[in-house]
């Protein structure tokens, strides 16, 4: 699986709420951000956790503005998400 993403995309983070262990944080489902690292290939957790092989897939460190995740604030938040949780984000597009 290649990077799909570069530095300065926008990114949106997959809505989905699966019945097991997610490593993508219910907060930043569906919000729409900026990459600003790749921080390497690492197995996703999501299938480790349920005992299925895991491949090696990209993770990128995501900006999200506070107003974005939580409706207010002038502060930025980063996560660390797997490339299979992400999708490209429209160009001012919101959640």
């Amino acid at each position: 699986m290649p990077e799909r993403f570069a530095l300065g995309e926008h990114v949106r983070a997959a809505r989905h709420d699966p019945p097991h262990h997610c490593r993508l944080p219910r907060y930043a489902r569906g919000a729409r951000g900026t990459v600003v690292d790749v921080g390497g290939w690492h197995p996703l957790p999501d299938d480790r956790a349920r005992g299925l092989p895991a491949e090696l897939e990209p993770v990128y460190t995501v900006r999200f503005t506070a107003r974005e995740l939580f409706g207010g604030g002038d502060h930025a938040v980063t996560v660390d998400i797997w490339q299979s949780h992400l999708s490209p984000a429209a160009e001012g597009a919101s959640r």
